[in-house]
């Protein structure tokens, strides 16, 4: 897979921030070389976040962020703003683009504390510093302690600096070593891996989803043999095999059918079960699944997807899961459904949040909307985590992970 190819959600996201016309396109512009942004003189051009992936050297792949004006107005622009704000829990480094000639505003240090309070590296970029400006002045005005390498005078226009902020960028934007796999890490060389993927009307057509596509490719980087079957065929597969596999990995939708075809000595787990430890935490999402015996009449509960796709007649999110959850509790629940990038802040409705396995989101995405629910007390799960929990059979789904499973009862 090579850098055109990589997944967004495992790109390093770059976003760009700051007030109207302070000139967030224009310096993202000068650092890509190309005209990812609309850029005018009336304010308020960019109306959304826009995203672009593509390959910024020396980082590699990433995908770089516009986002509106933080001091956008009325009704709707309060809308653009939280937008904007929203871009924060998906942004592994954040650039905030200040007028020199106005210096900071209380916009923008409110951003910054905002920025800080995530974690987030940041640059500080004082554009328009070929024009009349103070440039003590907006030191000044900045919190004391912020490293001054990392406040940057430059100019879009004339392209001054631009080459010294994309350097600090690639600094402080540079991707940690990710020491997390899917699953390449319970894998010796030579293993078999049995993968069970069912061809519905879901499945696009010509092409593998992408946790299939990256599970093969983890599997195959650690030395070991891929297997891809669909349901109807996993009795046959395995019998055919020279030797027992080390485990059998299924999509979540056909865990009972899959859970009866495999031997009790073969390691059973699902794709969403393995993203849900490599994308965010699955002790967590395991303890929340627990809450499914606890719901009671009129509860509400929100099922999340990270991605926004065309709904199918019998859809996991909107369909099958509300019907397995209402037929396992017996009780009269409600339904909520998010999609993509909405996730509300608020989640003192819901009694149970059951999220995808986040594919389609980066890491620190699913992080902050794990600890969001965590911060207010609502337990969340996830597909495969709760398809298996109804089953009966999520101590067996989790057994590859010995210290999760010590967590179940």
């Amino acid at each position: 897979m090579n850098m055109n190819q990589t997944p967004s959600s495992e790109r390093v996201h770059i976003a760009f921030f700051g007030k109207r016309n302070a000139g967030k396109s224009s310096v993202m512009n000068a650092v890509t070389g190309q005209d990812l942004a609309v850029v005018s003189d009336v304010k308020g051009t960019t109306t959304d976040p826009v995203s672009k992936a593509m390959e910024l050297l020396p980082l590699g792949p990433v995908v770089m962020i516009d986002t509106p004006g933080i001091d956008d107005a009325g009704e709707l622009g309060a809308l653009r703003v939280r937008k904007s704000y929203q871009t924060l829990n998906k942004t592994d480094a954040a650039v905030l683009v200040i007028d020199a000639g106005q210096g900071p505003s209380a916009e923008d240090l409110a951003l910054i504390g905002r920025i800080r309070d995530k974690s987030i590296p940041f640059l500080i970029v004082f554009n328009k510093s070929d024009l009349p400006h103070d440039s003590a002045a907006c030191r000044k005005a900045l919190p004391a302690d912020i490293d001054t390498a990392n406040i940057l005078f430059v100019s879009a226009a004339c392209r001054e600096g631009i080459t010294e902020l994309k350097e600090r960028l690639a600094i402080i934007a540079a991707p940690q070593e990710n020491q997390k796999r899917i699953i390449a890490d319970k894998l010796q060389p030579g293993d078999l891996a049995v993968l069970v993927v069912p061809i519905d009307k879901a499945a696009p057509k010509g092409r593998l989803i992408l946790p299939q596509q990256q599970t093969i490719r983890d599997i195959l980087d650690a030395d070991a043999i891929s297997i891809v079957t669909k349901e109807d065929r996993l009795s046959e597969t395995l019998t055919s095999l020279g030797k027992k596999p080390a485990l059998v990995i299924t999509d979540s939708q056909v865990f009972g059918q899959v859970a009866k075809q495999t031997p009790d000595d073969i390691l059973l787990t699902s794709f969403s079960i393995l993203f849900a430890r490599y994308k965010g935490s699955l002790a967590d999402t395991v303890r929340g699944a627990a809450a499914l015996d606890h719901l009671q009449d009129g509860d509400t509960v929100l099922i999340s997807e990270g991605c926004t796709h065309h709904r199918q007649c019998n859809d996991i999110g909107t369909v099958k899961l509300p019907g397995w959850i209402s037929d396992y509790t017996g009780k009269k629940l409600q339904f909520a459904f998010t999609s993509g990038t909405e996730f509300p802040d608020d989640l003192s409705p819901y009694s149970l949040i059951v999220h995808c396995g986040g594919c389609m989101l980066n890491e620190r995405e699913m992080l902050y909307r794990i600890k969001c629910a965590g911060d207010q007390n609502v337990p969340i799960t996830n597909y495969g985590i709760l398809i298996s929990y109804i089953h009966g059979i999520l101590k067996r789904s989790t057994a590859i992970f010995p210290e999760i499973t010590a967590l179940l009862p």
